[in-house]
């Protein structure tokens, strides 16, 4: 891993050049673009863990959209560092962001209005890999943005809020020095499931001190501890 004499001050210095939002979203191959996406009013980061902005980000509204899902199927959601650019020759996130990327979702009532404060469960995540020595957000880069996964298939229909997250850690030796990038997309899930997994609060999944948050990444990394909840596979 670097070393942090060499690289702590550049990732300081680079901060706001690796600024990013998820902005997209596909479904079993379909592009639905932002459609869906509850956009971050700009690209700047949470660092407190203890706001509701840890939902959905700082200031987001509801949009009138839904994006279709089945249970079972494919989706993905894609990072990138400034609206509507979709260039895979860009960084994703860049600045010497590295991080972990995790995705959630939230069964809800009406997509269109709830504001997050439901019980979330993990759907995906990359964490470190101490073999390749890559984060999730070299991940993101390395697939021009995108992160797919497949949605439980046991899961109820209906609407469902789905949160798209990575953390950079550049500066996360000191508390609240971690940055959340996450937006929340509005989709409709079908299928004839039944489940409904048992999740998390945001704010109250995280805390400052959880030791995937709280870190020098500069130092030598063994086992890096995800934040949140196991992955639920359905």
């Amino acid at each position: 891993m670097r070393s942090f004499t060499s690289f702590g001050l550049l990732a300081c210095a680079n901060s706001v050049l690796g600024h990013s939002t998820f902005q997209e979203m596909w479904s079993d191959g379909k592009d639905y673009a932002s459609t869906c996406a509850r956009l971050p009013l700009n690209n700047n980061p949470v660092t407190s863990v203890s706001t509701n902005d840890v939902r959905c980000n700082a200031g987001t509204t509801p949009v009138a959209t839904l994006c279709d899902v089945a249970a079972g199927g494919n989706v993905t959601v894609e990072m990138h560092a400034q609206p509507g650019d979709r260039k895979c020759s860009n960084a994703a996130i860049g600045g010497n962001h590295y991080g972990p990327v995790m995705v959630y979702m939230s069964k809800v009532t009406d997509a269109k209005t709830n504001v997050g404060d439901g019980s979330w469960f993990k759907v995906a995540e990359d964490g470190y890999n101490t073999a390749t020595k890559k984060w999730g957000t070299d991940l993101l880069n390395d697939n021009c943005g995108k992160r797919s996964f497949k949605v439980p298939s046991n899961i109820a229909p209906g609407n469902y809020l789905l949160r798209a997250e990575a953390i950079a850690l550049h500066a996360a030796q000191s508390s609240g020095g971690a940055q959340l990038y996450m937006t929340c997309f509005q989709i409709n899930v079908s299928g004839s499931g039944t489940a409904n997994p048992t999740g998390v609060k945001f704010p109250g999944a995280y805390k400052a001190t959880d030791p995937g948050i709280l870190i020098n990444i500069y130092n030598t990394i063994t086992n890096y501890i995800i934040p949140g909840p196991a992955v639920y596979t359905g």
